[in-house]
């Protein structure tokens, strides 16, 4: 059992509508991970953070933004645009306990999976100073998608100095088979837990 502190963060990462079922780019059973993150923000974490992709219209990242059949790898359909319900949080997430929400994405030429990093890999959110501010040691990530924005949220956190585990439980992911990245944070050197291996101090 983990016991959480004031020392660890929970990080809800882009839990919002256009990713959840009769979204444009529904993650597969992307809903069951609410009520299972809800119970992880009733532990004692130190801090709560949410991200959100928060995309101008025609962002580089939408396949509409590029002539037709000419569309580049890692592109997608028109998601999560800034003001609209697409991206707003899950309706049913607790956010009472909240701290922050990073919006990600808002440069119209340069898409962004971590919560840390844009894609570019120089532009910060400044997530990692907000946490590090607050005495954070340990990072717990959830949300979607497992394959994209979670690893490479957990990813990043691990590199910038954070120890990290995702919570297997609380995340859904788009592949058929996430073998391949959970092999990836291995080896890394992230955690793999489950919601009921942690509890309160």
């Amino acid at each position: 059992m983990i016991q959480i502190t004031g020392h660890d963060a929970l990080l809800i990462v882009d839990v919002q509508n256009d990713f959840l079922p009769r979204g444009p780019l529904a993650v597969p059973d992307g809903d069951a991970v609410v009520p299972i993150i809800n119970h992880l923000t009733r532990l004692p974490f130190g801090q709560q953070a949410a991200s959100q992709d928060w995309h101008p219209r025609g962002h580089t990242s939408f396949t509409s933004a590029h002539p037709p059949n000419a569309a580049p790898a890692g592109t997608w359909r028109d998601h999560c645009i800034a003001g609209t319900r697409g991206a707003d949080l899950a309706a049913d997430l607790d956010q009472t306990r909240i701290g922050l929400i990073v919006r990600k994405g808002r440069a119209p030429d340069v898409d962004s999976y971590s919560a840390f990093l844009d894609n570019d890999r120089v532009t910060r959110t400044g997530l990692e100073y907000w946490l590090s501010g607050l005495g954070i040691r340990r990072v717990f990530v959830a949300g979607l998608a497992l394959d994209y924005c979670v690893a490479f949220t957990a990813i990043d956190a691990k590199a910038l100095g954070f120890e990290t585990f995702v919570v297997e439980d609380a995340c859904r992911g788009i592949a058929p088979t996430p073998d391949v990245t959970w092999r990836t944070l291995g080896g890394h050197g992230i955690h793999r837990v489950r919601s009921g291996d942690l509890a309160g101090a």
